[in-house]
């Protein structure tokens, strides 16, 4: 097997686990929160897809919806997610935003199915994910991982076309559909002109832009990107964004992505997910849930937030310390 098949083979293989949902709540800076039940996801190649247990057909949740119930993700002993409940809302955007080490990137790799739980599960559609063929899985749901492994010499035409796999059928030739959905993904991310080049010769804003070309190219109404805007200069972190909710405008494709800049999350995403040390501290609008006693409890920063002057959404402001430069008093 070639390094290209090996690579073609974790995507289809690639596999998902979930968190709880836990509402959270700031009292005098203290962040306090509160757990509730949700279904969740996992995944078996062997099994077909059932519903999940207890769950009837005309009780199903929205179409792409994912959910955890009880989600713990251990890296060895060590416990980065316990006992997370959460809902993924189908047809929205989610943005999972948190400090640095808070299991934010590890809930994504639970998501799908990288990292087993070690307790807990995961549902799409109320459908344990665990009992789904892997193929099956990599048809409804795509993957960018926060630090992909791109297979030696190829180039990024070759790789994004590895995106396609899912779909492909034993015997069937590529399809004309199939390199139609290759030249849409290049040129939604700018990089037809790099189409003949390595991938291990690109900058790391490039080779960031040909990893999502492949997500989008696996065609997928389920999407979880994972920091996609690593590596990008302030341009190409709006164009991805812009992307991001031109999907979801135009398709209804669902996106969950885990995103650093808070102005950011806020803009672009329709429902907010913020973790700390592995716990879900609150989750909803982000102009429900976003506030400087949040921002506090959660980050440890003293700020302000403020409606932003083009879009309205919040916007976080620190305040000033005697390092920062300041025209103005706080």
């Amino acid at each position: 097997m070639t390094s290209h098949q090996l690579t073609t083979d974790q995507l289809a293989n690639g596999q998902v686990t979930t968190s709880k949902v836990t509402t959270g709540k700031v009292t005098n800076g203290q962040l306090t929160t509160s757990q509730s039940t949700t279904d969740q996801l996992t995944t078996d190649q062997s099994t077909t897809d059932q519903p999940a247990t207890g769950q009837s057909a005309t009780d199903q949740p929205p179409a792409n919806q994912l959910s955890t119930h009880g989600l713990d993700l251990r890296y060895g002993d060590r416990l980065i997610v316990g006992g997370l409940d959460l809902v993924l809302p189908g047809g929205a955007v989610t943005a999972v935003v948190g400090p640095n080490a808070c299991g934010k990137s590890t809930l994504l790799r639970g998501l799908t199915r990288l990292l087993a739980p070690a307790a807990g599960t995961v549902t799409l559609d109320g459908s344990d994910i665990h009992r789904m063929p892997a193929k099956a899985l990599a048809l409804r749901m795509g993957l960018l991982p926060q630090q992909p492994v791109t297979p030696d010499a190829i180039t990024v035409e070759a790789l994004v076309r590895l995106g396609r796999y899912p779909h492909q059928r034993l015997l069937s030739p590529w399809s004309e559909a199939d390199q139609q959905a290759v030249e849409e993904a290049l040129r939604r991310t700018g990089t037809t002109g790099l189409r003949d080049q390595p991938v291990d010769q690109l900058s790391g804003g490039q080779r960031q832009r040909a990893w999502i070309a492949l997500a989008l190219a696996q065609d997928t109404d389920l999407l979880l990107l994972d920091e996609p805007t690593t590596f990008l200069d302030l341009r190409h972190q709006l164009d991805v964004l812009d992307l991001v909710a031109a999907l979801h405008a135009e398709a209804g494709r669902t996106v969950v992505m885990v995103l650093h800049d808070l102005g950011q999350a806020a803009r672009y995403a329709d429902h907010l997910v913020v973790l700390k040390d592995g716990q879900l501290a609150a989750a909803g609008a982000p102009a429900e849930v976003l506030d400087a006693e949040l921002v506090k409890a959660v980050f440890d920063v003293d700020c302000r937030v403020i409606p932003d002057p083009e879009t309205g959404t919040p916007l976080v402001i620190p305040k000033g310390s005697p390092l920062r430069h300041t025209t103005a008093s706080d």
